[in-house]
């Protein structure tokens, strides 16, 4: 099979915008809880009726300040509930949302600001408003900051503008009405600004809701976001709660506050990238391992890996059956705990996911359904359904979507879901649109017979050794990383006689292992020479391996004495490897590696 189109559970939208969201919420379901914000230790509950309220004179604030009808406003800031009313503020007054990485860089935000020819930007803290101001541009009037108690500056400077205003402005808006610009992160280049419109929005989440009813309007549902809101999959996961009437609160630490707040909420399910469920895999295990348990541990992982293999063969025996029930009392309900308690099916996206994690945490009684899309197919454009599952693929195509595999193996999608464009920018939309306004996604998959999209590789990404042979590195990679002390790695070898990596280690894992081999003492540079360490990451390196041929196997590494960050230029906010940033910056270590 080379192209799959599924029908259209919702038909594309002819009226209305994102703001009929709140708006019809507010009017048929007055006293629903649709968000809870936090509240000291706990959460507060806002209904729909208060929600739309708070949405309305947010506004207002801004129509006094002079935003008009079409204007760009920034945001800038980590996930919060303050982002989510402001996000439905700036459309109920008639704008664009602009969103930008709290992470971004001056030059950055310099970039996005002039190119959106943004109005305003709302900043979440005085650090971001002084590293704003530095390259804030003549049109760019108004900076407002989010904990300097936003929402009530803005309510009380809009409190003049009548209930009318506000009506005549959402009503304006139309399906084919841009409703946000969102910046691609780019490995490369100056980020381009993607078009996405309210029909996009709502063509998404209502064939997605609709789709994954079982989830999103589950009686009692709800879902922790501690996505960005920035990046296109958290901002699916804000507006395809709200349209579902899910209840949502935010978590805008997921480093220091994940743990606390799932345990707080207690979530029903989940959606994030597969860092995360890497991480609370690797921390269960390494809990285990410092309790003496690793073993176990390790043994549990494996049944509930045969388990989920055998829901897919339809065939579970009594003893590993038995295996199954006695781990989940052990182990596999410790885990869910640790997500809340309530968790059972979770949304990966953003990066595979592996499919030994994917088995594992359906064996752990988490099904996670893996999804695949891009900023410019607003969100997911194929998903995993808890009646339609494969793990190790992304699913089929969400409701609506047509997708086609080019014939050198390229990831085509057509659909409503598909951006306008890029903004301001012909050329780009040339190289990305065919003729017949396929979006050619750079990504290589393949359709199995059943219509599972499974994806192998990026085509720009495609190493060719000095051979010949074409390596997808994203296979290995994957496999690496799976080890519970690799924390990132890359795979090079273009134009070179063989395959090889850079590997950085897990540092919180890494810890348990210092003690456990007795390397106290030990620098970081010291561990990257350390023979039982690099021992240990052979192991990982051999298994990866098992995935490709000789051909494509990985023949040497180095081990990194830094890891891989946002913050040190190596990773994209949705922790994608900058790839030529990386071969610059470990430039000798990569010429080493094929010079010895």
């Amino acid at each position: 099979m080379n192209e799959i189109t599924n029908p259209a559970l919702v038909p594309a939208a002819i009226t209305g915008n994102l703001t009929n969201l709140i708006a019809e919420r507010a009017l048929f379901e007055p006293e629903r809880i649709i968000m809870s914000r936090p509240l000291g230790d706990g959460w507060q509950s806002v209904t729909a009726k208060e929600a739309d309220a708070e949405i309305r004179q947010t506004a207002k604030g801004l129509i006094a300040a002079g935003i008009q009808i079409g204007d760009r406003v920034g945001i800038m800031s980590r996930t919060r509930y303050e982002w989510t009313i402001l996000d439905f503020a700036i459309w109920f007054a008639g704008g664009v949302v602009v969103p930008v990485y709290d992470t971004s860089s001056s030059e950055q935000i310099d970039w996005i600001l002039n190119d959106s020819s943004a109005v305003g930007i709302i900043v979440e803290t005085p650090a971001l408003r002084e590293l704003v101001a530095g390259v804030l541009p003549s049109h760019t009037k108004h900076v407002w900051t989010m904990t300097e108690d936003v929402l009530s500056t803005l309510k009380a400077a809009g409190a003049h503008i009548s209930d009318d205003e506000i009506d005549r402005r959402r009503n304006s808006l139309n399906p084919e009405t841009l409703a946000t610009l969102i910046y691609t992160s780019g490995t490369t280049g100056k980020p381009k600004g993607v078009s996405l419109t309210h029909g996009n929005f709502l063509s998404e989440c209502g064939n997605v809701v609709q789709g994954a009813a079982d989830l999103f309007l589950k009686p009692g549902g709800s879902t922790l976001l501690f996505l960005p809101v920035a990046h296109v999959f958290g901002r699916m996961v804000q507006i395809g709660a709200i349209a579902a009437g899910l209840h949502l609160a935010h978590c805008s630490d997921p480093v220091g506050r994940l743990p606390i707040d799932l345990a707080s909420f207690k979530p029903t399910f989940v959606l994030a990238v597969p860092r995360i469920f890497e991480k609370i895999y690797n921390g269960a295990e390494a809990k285990a391992e410092a309790a003496g348990k690793g073993k176990i541990f390790r043994k549990a992982a494996d049944v509930a890996i045969a388990y989920s293999e055998a829901l897919d063969k339809k065939s579970i025996s009594p003893v590993l059956k038995f295996k199954h029930g006695l781990f989940d009392k052990l182990v596999y309900s410790k885990i869910r705990h640790g997500m809340g308690g309530r968790v059972e099916a979770a949304i990966s996206g953003g990066a595979p996911l592996g499919v030994r994690l994917g088995h594992f945490y359906r064996g752990a009684g988490v099904t996670v359904l893996e999804g695949y899309g891009l900023t410019e197919t607003t969100a997911g454009a194929t998903l995993n359904l808890s009646g339609a599952h494969r793990v190790g693929s992304v699913g089929r195509p969400v409701p609506s979507t047509s997708i086609k595999i080019a014939d050198d193996g390229e990831v085509l999608i057509r659909g409503p879901i598909v951006m306008r464009g890029y903004w301001q920018n012909d050329a780009a939309n040339a190289e990305v649109f065919t003729s017949d306004r396929w979006f050619q996604t750079g990504d290589l998959g393949k359709l199995d017979d059943e219509g599972f999209l499974y994806i192998v590789g990026r085509k720009k990404e495609l190493i060719v050794t000095s051979g010949g042979k074409n390596v997808a590195p994203a296979v290995l990679e994957d496999r690496l990383r799976a080890h519970p002390l690799v924390s990132q790695c890359m795979v090079v070898g273009d134009n070179q006689p063989f395959i090889a990596a850079l590997v950085t280690i897990d540092q919180d894992w890494l810890k348990g292992w210092v003690v456990n081999n007795k390397k106290e003492g030990a620098s970081m540079a010291d561990l990257t020479n350390d023979p039982d360490l690099i021992s240990v990451i052979q192991t990982a390196v051999d298994e990866a391996n098992k995935a490709v041929s000789k051909a494509e196997s990985i023949r040497k590494f180095v081990i990194l004495p830094t890891d891989f960050t946002i913050a040190g230029g190596h990773l994209t906010p949705k922790l994608s490897m900058k790839r030529a940033v990386i071969a610059k910056e470990f430039a000798k270590e990569i010429e080493q590696l094929f010079s010895k």
